[in-house]
């Protein structure tokens, strides 16, 4: 969870987490999973409305398909990682271990794309799980709040 003074875009409710949404014009940044009794902020640009709509959309039917342009900062190894976590539909998941196999990695280094993943849900690190079927971790973390955000997002795609 985050909880420094960032400025948002907007800070929409999830059952899970208040969700703050970063963008930078025409591009969203970042979704930060904030502290449940987070103030809410409505959206304060076109794009962060969209996001907001985007995400309600999710959150109302798992099988939503994203269409956001998406500002991804990270090094090529992370972005290959990202890149595949985001062709894994809802309602599936794969492990840390496949991941690598396909882009010719290490498992560990797949979690540690992961953890440095600044969209969540856009891009699904949640549906990557350990390689005997366990949660894995989760946000740099194998216990406490993330793990119950992903155990969350896991159900509501029925997984």
């Amino acid at each position: 969870m985050v909880t420094h003074n960032k400025k948002y875009q907007a800070k929409l409710f999830a059952p899970f987490a208040v969700l703050g949404i970063c963008t930078e014009e025409d591009w969203l940044t970042e979704i930060d999973y904030l502290p449940i009794d987070t103030p809410l902020q409505k959206p304060d640009t076109r794009l962060a409305k969209e996001v907001c709509a985007q995400l309600q959309a999710y959150l109302s039917n798992p099988r939503f398909i994203f269409d956001l342009s998406l500002h991804i900062n990270g090094t090529v190894h992370q972005r290959r990682v990202w890149q595949k976590i985001q062709e894994i539909p809802s309602g599936q998941t794969t492990s840390y271990a496949e991941i690598a196999a396909v882009i010719h990695s290490a498992p560990r280094a797949v979690g540690r794309a992961c953890g440095a993943n600044k969209i969540p849900i856009i891009i699904p690190c949640h549906r990557i799980i350990a390689k005997n079927g366990g949660l894995g971790g989760f946000m740099n973390a194998s216990e406490g709040d993330p793990l119950e955000i992903k155990r969350w997002l896991l159900k509501h795609e029925s997984i």
